[in-house]
């Protein structure tokens, strides 16, 4: 038997499609990349923005397609939807052509699914035991990785379907993430990224009690990862001295990046200094109708403490324009911020109305073509400190991990740095996985042109 995955969305969703990938495995299924060839395709979907939502139904109507072709010549495909829009649109995706819907916690009810598949002849054993999270979220042979530690969400910003597709937070315990840290470098693993819808909330309140398997691996402090800065100071000591050189973190709130959190990640060197910091906007009118729960001036003392703490360290941020009741005064406060940041790049998109949330039935909402002029505007300028930040670097000496042959030369290597910057490096002999030291020599669009120095690790 052969499927196929197709993942929408965030890294979570990445994430939980390679977990997804295991359970096919050990039920004896094969993965193909031919969606003609598999007798089982599964969507995994995300709901965030209304134009993934459109590009997957499109995607759905397409093999919902193939599926009544393939039926005239006798050879049944199925189609089953997992994820965010799963959650929210349900059983009418039936109508649209899926067989099963799955949901955002897939696990279950797909280990239902293949243990039921072709019964009563042939039906594999496939009953691992089902909990919030998975055991195992690494695709084998990469040397990188992610690490879920907790799920869902309990801000309910008002334009985000998140906390309603993906429930309240749950933190995963301190045993089951080390666990999976460790094991990950017995693989070879050189680079994690820590995961959560907000990831900075991270908190077990189990306690040792209800983890029996979490043992402290010395009497320091951190007897327990109650929180994410406890967190972070326990993955600093299990990756100490091993193979996994490079930790990350995606998504954190700015409301929970307190200075005890700060102070941790300062003194780690593993944890890379590049953060992830969604402003959303730079007005405080609009961040309290988006119910954000920090004002500007909150943000930007944030950002003086993180630079402060970690001198050198680079930020990326979301930004989200064309929310209900946006003015021009609005959208210069957001141009205003980003000019006293200067973020290294951002993800910026206009507001999507979501069904559910707050601010769906918000009066005021901006036409389509002022949030596309709006949004324009706020790309050019990101574009210009992008560039302006990667000048700076330009004759710098770096660390970079090599994550394979660039696209364009197969004689080249495709490098990132702990900043988060791409270097592209001509160089033989060295393998995917491997740190390399790299002399920033120029810039090619945001790409820079490295010359490796000294050896590689």
């Amino acid at each position: 038997m052969t499927y196929l995955i197709e993942t929408y969305g965030c890294q979570m969703n990445a994430a939980e499609s390679a977990a997804l990938k295991k359970i096919f495995a050990a039920c004896g299924w094969e993965e193909t990349a031919d969606a003609d060839a598999a007798h089982l395709v599964v969507l995994n979907t995300c709901a965030v923005r209304e134009t993934a939502e459109e590009r997957f139904l499109a995607r759905l109507a397409i093999h919902a397609a193939r599926k009544k072709m393939r039926a005239k010549s006798g050879r049944p495909l199925a189609v089953a939807v997992a994820g965010c829009v799963a959650e929210r649109l349900g059983d009418a995706l039936k109508e649209r052509g899926a067989d099963f819907v799955l949901g955002a916690k897939a696990r279950g009810p797909l280990e239902a699914l293949l243990a039921r598949w072709g019964e009563p002849e042939n039906a594999p054993v496939c009953r691992p035991p089902f909990g919030a999270f998975y055991d195992d979220y690494h695709v084998p042979g990469s040397h990188k990785s992610f690490v879920p530690i907790m799920n869902g969400c309990n801000n309910f910003c008002s334009y985000c379907i998140v906390p309603y597709v993906r429930g309240r937070e749950v933190s995963r315990s301190p045993s089951a993430i080390i666990a999976e840290i460790d094991r990950l470098a017995n693989e070879g693993v050189r680079e994690i990224t820590l995961l959560g819808q907000n990831v900075n909330s991270y908190h077990w309140t189990g306690g040792i009690g209800q983890d029996k398997a979490f043992s402290p691996r010395s009497d320091a402090d951190f007897v327990a990862a109650a929180d994410f800065a406890a967190l972070t100071r326990l993955v600093a000591q299990a990756v100490e001295d091993g193979p996994i050189r490079w930790v990350r973190f995606l998504s954190s709130h700015p409301k929970n990046m307190t200075g005890t959190i700060i102070k941790a990640l300062a003194g780690h060197p593993c944890f890379c200094r590049h953060i992830h910091l969604p402003v959303q906007h730079g007005s405080n009118r609009i961040l309290a109708a988006m119910n954000r729960r920090y004002t500007r001036e909150d943000y930007c003392a944030l950002v003086r403490a993180l630079r402060e703490a970690m001198p050198g360290v680079t930020l990326s941020t979301d930004i989200l324009v064309g929310f209900p009741g946006e003015t021009e005064e609005d959208v210069e406060a957001v141009l205003s911020l980003m000019d006293e940041v200067r973020f290294l790049y951002a993800y910026m998109y206009h507001y999507n109305p979501r069904e559910g949330t707050a601010a769906y039935g918000l009066p005021g909402r901006i036409p389509d073509e002022v949030k596309k002029a709006r949004l324009a505007r706020i790309i050019e300028t990101q574009g210009a400190h992008t560039v302006e930040c990667l000048k700076k670097r330009l004759g710098s000496r770096v660390t970079a991990l090599v994550e394979g042959p660039s696209r364009n030369d197969a004689g080249e290597l495709l490098c990132r740095t702990e900043h988060d910057e791409q270097v592209v490096v001509k160089a033989s002999g060295i393998k995917p996985g491997e740190f390399i030291e790299v002399s920033l020599d120029a810039l090619a669009g945001n790409t820079f042109r490295g010359t490796r120095v000294g050896n590689g690790t």
